[in-house]
């Protein structure tokens, strides 16, 4: 990275996994659609889904942000927009399952833009529900799966944290937030195959942990409960989604950004968003 990426010595927001499952090329989108699909018609804000849309919000508060993804390609379009909108963003690859590839991409970001102020943890796994409804049973469910579902939500997420609390607690302060989901309030049926309950339950923990530990050194960390289907061309192609029922990413974007903006008298530490027309998830 060039030690000028950050030329007006903004704080560094990184938001790991900025780019959606279902953007209108992911894999997912393609698994459930066959093909790319068309997202013209979709708003900037939902494009890439909540990683975007935070990585947005952020650019837009003054924040220099770095946008970690495994390829810089799937990014490309966010930083444009970013661009486009008057802020500064870049991308850096970043392979979770590889403690390796976390440290390099940590370094460059350290040497070309700063330590992180905030740390938004987005990244996310759906493989598993590629498996036929026949196989819903964890016998069924393939270890391989699991061991990346383990990268992504449960040993990424302690990597990173290693990589970035150092310098917030040396600073007295820094904002750590986890955007996590209802599977881990619970384990269901179509779950205990491991690919979003187990890792994402141990993800949950892990954020309690760091709160107990980091507080009192001005770091507020945080778990966001996204309970619902999100918003992006791959979710709005989808059959039978009922109306209303997407979480528009831009408002899940404002509740991480409010997180991160809260007087330390007042912390919240998880707060869960759930669109009206359904029940929430306990």
């Amino acid at each position: 990275m060039d030690h000028k990426l950050n030329p007006h010595g903004r704080d560094v927001a990184v938001v790991v996994g900025a780019t959606s499952k279902w953007q209108a090329d992911g894999r997912n989108t393609r698994l459930a659609h066959g093909a790319a699909l068309d997202d013209s018609g979709v708003p900037v804000s939902a494009r890439w889904g909540v990683g975007g849309a935070i990585a947005q919000k952020f650019a837009q508060a003054g924040f220099f942000v770095v946008m970690t993804t495994r390829a810089a390609a799937n990014a490309a379009g966010l930083a444009q927009a970013i661009a486009e909108q008057g802020g500064e963003a870049t991308v850096v690859e970043m392979d979770l399952a590889s403690q390796a590839s976390i440290a390099a991409a940590f370094d460059a970001i350290r040497q070309g833009a700063g330590d992180p102020a905030v740390l938004v943890y987005n990244a996310g796994y759906l493989e598993g529900r590629a498996l036929p409804r026949e196989q819903e049973l964890l016998e069924f469910f393939p270890v391989e799966m699991f061991e990346t579902a383990l990268d992504i939500a449960c040993r990424g997420p302690f990597l990173v944290a290693k990589e970035v609390l150092p310098a917030m607690r040396k600073n007295g302060r820094g904002t750590f937030l986890f955007s996590n989901n209802s599977e881990s309030l619970r384990g269901r049926k179509r779950r205990t195959g491991a690919s979003l309950y187990y890792p994402r339950v141990m993800m949950r923990a892990l954020a309690q942990a760091l709160t107990e530990e980091y507080a009192e050194h001005g770091v507020h960390v945080a778990n966001v409960i996204i309970d619902g289907a999100i918003d992006s061309p791959g979710t709005r192609a989808l059959p039978n989604i009922r109306a209303g029922a997407l979480i528009d990413p831009a408002r899940i974007a404002e509740a991480f950004y409010y997180l991160h903006t809260q007087d330390p008298s007042c912390w919240t530490h998880e707060i869960q968003v759930t669109p009206a027309v359904q029940r929430p998830s306990y």
